[in-house]
């Protein structure tokens, strides 16, 4: 019977084992975790490439961890991607298994190639301009760490027209939580919403009472109180870090150029004895033309420079720049940009008395002053003459290619997107609106430095009151939001929770801005100021420290106030020109039009202004001669069409960058002088004093000639 049974079961065991072998073997071919990579490329079109993951095998979910900080762990596609750039990706499934892919979405298109050849330039030039002195030695940790997590309404927006209200609450508050734990029931225009759940383990608290509104558009605090849309958050046990939605950590950081900036204006600020409070007055007599001397040496007037230089400054910094700070900073960053604003006025005041005083008035009358002149002839006349030759040099290379790409291409082609984008019968034709804008920068900038004041003088003043008044207007038709509107930025700028970055991130954020758009500290101005009809150098040192106060104090905080007071500081995924366009046209329909054109002119202006920087760092590099003018200007005016034709992408923001590192020379330069435009200072209080402003006085004039010898 056993020999039996033994022959039956030998066969069915040698099955079975040939089967398990075949569903193993099965198995583990299944269990093999596969990646099929799609690389798109829709267009010549930059930074829109895209790359698709299909995954199979493994066991499912499967996570995503992208190089690109903007992509979520859980999603298989990423896009808005750089061509020619390598990115990389993680793939990982719930069984551990991993998979790792470098891909690089290829350049087609010559914008692309320029694109992606730029990417790391720009990525090098960041590292340097915004790395974090303080981080690196250890001064403080960076990582955004938070003790909550906060938990909005279901289907809120920020341009939401809908009630919602807290019907029911699930638990207690103080109460223990876990992640997807039932916590509250929303109404929605007093319909039952989906049961909001938890997000992350922790105690629970409530922010509304059980049947309150939690958020209403009729509500003016709702509107502009930042995070009014949370109505409960979860403790947790111990602080966590912030991710990005690639699960990156989140770091704050202090930019070393920032820091620059700021430090070097408050030092100012206290060296000259707070020049941008008590000199204010002064500043506007001054610009007002008291005091003047039609026949003093220069070739423009005090407000024809101002408008010159305010013109470089105020644009697309002061519309698209703030509503950056605001999105991401929050309501509180307008406080900091007004800070910054400040404190860069006194910056403003000593660059502006060197370039006068150091400025070169040659036989023919043309000028050549600004930091070139002083920081090569003001350290030379302090023994220091080579220092005082390469910060010269660098600062006119980095000048020259500031105007040909932040002051230029980026204006021409901001200025026919915008443009396109409210009049659709210029979509397509950006290589003629290019011509046509060269022809008009043209005829201005081949007059000189006169001819660039008699515009900027006009356009100025008109594209500023345009957008002034209706900033004023959309302020007044919602004036009761004044109270809350500063109560939000008092609290966002010195009680930010870790949803914007906490209180480092949001006064980092502002102060950054604010450095970007009025360019205290960079030098430009200086090459404006140096132009001016004047016996005294300090004279332009005051009416230049009106540009912070016009472009940050006054402008950015208007374009501030525009979009708190009307709830756009809190609507993700618009930013820039964009957001600050919806935020006028939620009020003033029609204001979007209006706002094209005013950044038509901002740009326009800012070209012409810049074309003259740029042709002095140039001329004194490459000669002061007609020629060597006429080539640079023809030079400029390709790129006008250059920018308004392509999108450029990183050359665009690498030439951003070499606005910000002009300070770096510029900045060393006035810290060593600074001492010697006090003692200017004090002397020209005393001649104002005597009633003798108007009067020559070769004591304030530094004699370039002498000091450049046998040069």
């Amino acid at each position: 019977m056993n020999k039996i049974l033994r022959v039956l079961l030998i066969p069915l065991l040698l099955l079975f084992l040939s089967q398990s072998t075949l569903h193993a073997n099965s198995q583990r071919t299944n269990d093999s975790l596969q990646v099929e990579v799609e690389i798109i490329n829709p267009s010549t079109t930059i930074n829109n490439g895209e790359i698709r993951l299909k995954v199979t095998g493994g066991e499912e979910p499967y996570q995503y961890k992208w190089s690109n900080q903007n992509t979520a762990l859980t999603a298989s596609k990423a896009s808005g991607l750089i061509e020619g750039k390598e990115y990389t990706v993680q793939i990982s499934d719930a069984n551990n298994q991993v998979i790792d892919k470098k891909i690089t979405i290829e350049a087609e298109s010559i914008t692309e190639n320029f694109n992606a050849v730029f990417d790391p330039a720009v990525e090098v030039m960041g590292n340097v301009l915004f790395w974090d002195p303080f981080a690196a030695i250890g001064l403080y940790d960076p990582v955004v760490m938070t003790d909550k997590e906060m938990i909005k309404t279901p289907d809120w927006n920020a341009r939401t027209d809908k009630v919602f209200l807290l019907k029911e609450k699930l638990v207690q508050d103080g109460q223990q939580v876990k992640e997807g734990d039932p916590i509250a029931i929303v109404s929605i225009d007093k319909k039952d919403a989906d049961t909001v759940k938890a997000t992350a383990d922790g105690e629970i608290n409530f922010n509304v009472a059980e049947g309150k509104v939690i958020f209403s558009p009729d509500n003016t605090r709702d509107l502009i109180e930042q995070g009014a849309q949370f109505f409960a958050s979860i403790k947790f046990d111990e602080e966590q870090p912030l991710l990005y939605a690639n699960g990156d950590i989140r770091e704050n950081s202090i930019p070393f150029i920032v820091v620059w900036l700021i430090a070097g204006a408050a030092f100012f600020t206290v060296r000259m004895g707070f020049i941008n409070i008590r000199g204010f007055k002064h500043s506007i007599d001054l610009a007002r033309g008291k005091h003047s001397d039609p026949n003093a040496p220069g070739k423009v007037t005090h407000f024809q420079a101002l408008a010159t230089a305010v013109s470089a400054t105020v644009g697309l910094g002061n519309i698209a720049g703030v509503a950056v700070a605001v999105s991401i900073g929050g309501a509180g960053a307008t406080f900091w940009m007004i800070l910054a604003g400040f404190l860069g006025m006194s910056s403003k005041f000593v660059e502006c008395t060197l370039g006068v005083k150091y400025r070169e008035i040659k036989a023919d009358g043309k000028i050549f002053g600004g930091p070139m002149n002083y920081l090569r002839y003001g350290l030379e006349k302090r023994n220091i003459k080579g220092v005082g030759k390469v910060l010269a040099g660098i600062f006119a290379v980095l000048c020259i290619g500031a105007s040909f790409g932040a002051g230029n291409m980026f204006q021409s082609n901001q200025s026919f997107q915008i443009m396109a984008s409210q009049f659709t019968v210029l979509e397509g034709w950006g290589f003629w609106f290019g011509i046509g804008l060269a022809v008009l920068v043209g005829i201005v900038i081949i007059g000189g430095i006169e001819s660039i004041a008699k515009v900027t003088e006009k356009v100025v003043p008109i594209m500023a009151i345009v957008y002034v008044v209706a900033a004023l207007v959309i302020i007044g038709i919602n004036y009761e939001n004044i109270g809350p509107a500063f109560s939000a930025i008092y609290n966002g700028a010195l009680n930010s929770s870790a949803l914007k970055g906490g209180f480092l991130g949001v006064l980092i954020i502002g102060f950054q801005r604010a450095a970007f758009s009025n360019e205290a500290g960079v030098g430009s101005a200086a090459i404006a100021h140096s132009a001016t009809k004047t016996h005294n150098a300090p004279s332009e040192g005051f009416v230049g420290l009106m540009e912070p106060f016009i472009d940050t104090v006054v402008v950015c905080t208007l374009t501030a106030l525009v979009l708190i007071f009307t709830g756009m500081h809190e609507v993700p995924d618009v930013t820039g020109v964009k957001l600050t366009a919806q935020a006028f046209g939620s009020v003033i329909g029609w204001f979007p039009y209006v706002l094209a054109i005013a950044v038509f002119l901002f740009a326009f202006s800012t070209m012409i202004s810049w074309s003259y920087y740029g042709m002095r760092g140039w001329t004194y590099l490459f000669g002061k001669t007609n020629k060597s003018e006429l080539a640079y200007k023809i030079t400029f005016l390709v790129f006008v069409v250059v920018g308004a034709s392509v999108s450029l992408g990183a050359v665009l923001s690498f030439s951003d960058m070499m606005i910000l590192a002009m300070s770096v020379p510029n900045m060393i330069g006035l810290y060593i002088m600074s001492g010697e435009v006090r003692k200017d200072l004090a002397h020209y209080f005393k001649k104002k004093d005597a009633g003798k402003l108007g009067q020559p006085d070769d004591d304030l004039k530094a004699d370039v000639s002498a000091i450049k010898g046998d040069e």
